[in-house]
């Protein structure tokens, strides 16, 4: 996802800031986002620089001035292009899968271990979600269907971490139930066919 969109996004709803996006971005149901923070400033800089958004600069007593954007006429056009855009396919990106693919050199309790590891940090992800859900997150709202839509990206989320939790357990019974197969230090293929 580009962050430029997010902050777009987030700034049709209402003017902010740089550590306001921040915040809203690392608490948002809506985004999976694993860049840093700085790359936040640097995108609100060639938002300004490209005219999609304007600066104002807040004087605050005891703190440093505060630098609030607003989305430009320009902004919301590029923003409302890239909504209408061809929706990009979710990327199943997930380490865990490629370190699975080769535990059969683990032995089995070892790989239950690590199976119980990622199912227990799955099932943390789903209870900060679900509860996420039940504090109600900081969305827009601005119409009913935009709380809707709000709604129903925090139970996409919840559903995938349910299917990940679920899956996890399935591939625990099975293999726990298959225990006598090989398995643990498989020893190296010399290429294949028989000799």
């Amino acid at each position: 996802m580009s962050i430029k969109y997010a902050i777009l996004g987030y700034l049709s709803w209402r003017p902010l800031s740089g550590y306001d996006l921040k915040k809203l971005i690392a608490d948002s149901v809506a985004f999976h986002w694993t860049g840093n923070n700085s790359q936040i400033y640097t995108t609100l800089v060639d938002l300004h620089r490209e005219g999609l958004v304007t600066q104002e600069l807040q004087p605050q007593e005891h703190y440093p001035t505060r630098k609030v954007y607003t989305i430009t006429e320009r902004g919301r056009a590029d923003l409302r292009t890239w909504l209408a855009m061809m929706p990009e396919l979710p990327q199943l990106r997930n380490g865990f899968l490629t370190q699975l693919a080769w535990a059969d050199c683990l032995t089995a309790p070892e790989l239950d271990a690590l199976l119980a590891k990622y199912e227990t940090e799955v099932q943390m992800q789903l209870l900060m979600c679900r509860e996420q859900a039940r504090r109600g997150s900081v969305s827009p709202a601005r119409t009913p269907r935009e709380g809707n839509l709000w709604r129903m990206l925090a139970e996409n989320r919840i559903g995938f971490y349910e299917h990940e939790v679920a899956w996890a357990q399935r591939v625990r019974r099975e293999l726990a139930a298959g225990a006598g197969e090989a398995g643990g230090a498989a020893t190296p293929s010399t290429g294949g066919g028989t000799e």
